[in-house]
């Protein structure tokens, strides 16, 4: 009887840093609701950052559980599902009426959608890649707009506008719709989570992240939009015929020795 009671325990840290990814999701609703559009995708951001924290202790503590996966889902429905359509919907969505707070609603639907197939999926598929595009992921190319835009959805370059607030809005609704569709695709996405820092890596790698963080340090923002959006578009990277040959390239290299292809 012991032993049932203490499997039936929680985990505290991991439980503590889920519930912090939902703070930081519902402080961004509050933040949407009082047009604070800059503090609600910081909110997003960081909770993007308790997430990945969460899921690290997780893996590292063997404190991996069923309840712990099922908290861990309606957080992240909140902070990446729910508040960032709220903030795409009042930040620029909303002078569309109903054709905004529907591609608000299509995303908090496909994020849940996405979340269940997930926990359904987990142990059959490989780890090394996401079937659709990760919500955390979506969650952050509305986050990381908000903050490349500014206070207001239009696009300035060295103070000029480029794009008014109408064209911009009308682009952010497309974004959020497509978002939305990538995250219930089949499109297979590279999971960030099995990459195996300890390996030997090339030199220009390490000039790579050294020109990585000088661009964080002058322009956080532009980086941030630039990340989201090319993981977002590296799902495609498999159906160009050059792109094709890396990926295939890259499942052998990582394959050891006698291990079988899968089909």
């Amino acid at each position: 009887m012991k032993r049932e009671g203490r499997r039936r325990g929680v985990y505290i840290l991991p439980s503590i840093l889920t519930i912090g990814n939902l703070f930081c999701g519902f402080y961004a609703i509050i933040a949407v609701s009082k047009h604070d559009y800059s503090k609600a995708a910081l909110a997003i951001m960081i909770a993007l950052v308790v997430d990945f924290l969460d899921g690290a202790v997780a893996r590292i503590a063997k404190a991996t559980s069923d309840f712990g996966v099922e908290l861990d889902s309606l957080a992240d429905l909140v902070s990446f599902g729910v508040a960032p359509g709220m903030l795409a919907y009042v930040f620029a969505m909303r002078p569309f009426g109903r054709i905004g707070w529907l591609a608000a609603f299509l995303f908090a639907a496909c994020g849940a959608l996405r979340l269940a197939r997930f926990n359904v999926q987990t142990r059959k598929l490989d780890k090394r890649h996401f079937v659709g595009l990760p919500i955390p992921a979506a969650a952050g190319i509305i986050a990381s707009t908000v903050l490349f835009l500014g206070d207001e959805p239009s696009l300035k370059i060295l103070e000029v506008q480029v794009l008014s607030a109408e064209v911009t809005s009308a682009l952010i609704v497309v974004v959020v719709a497509a978002t939305a569709f990538l995250m219930v695709s089949k499109v297979r996405y590279r999971s960030l989570k099995e990459i195996d820092i300890a390996r030997r890596r090339p030199f220009t790698i390490l000039v790579s992240l050294l020109l990585a963080m000088l661009i964080i340090a002058s322009e956080p923002s532009l980086l941030l939009f630039g990340l989201f959006f090319i993981y977002a578009l590296s799902g495609f990277l498999r159906y160009l015929p050059f792109g094709r040959r890396r990926v295939l390239l890259g499942e052998e290299l990582e394959l050891t020795p006698g291990e079988p292809r899968s089909p």
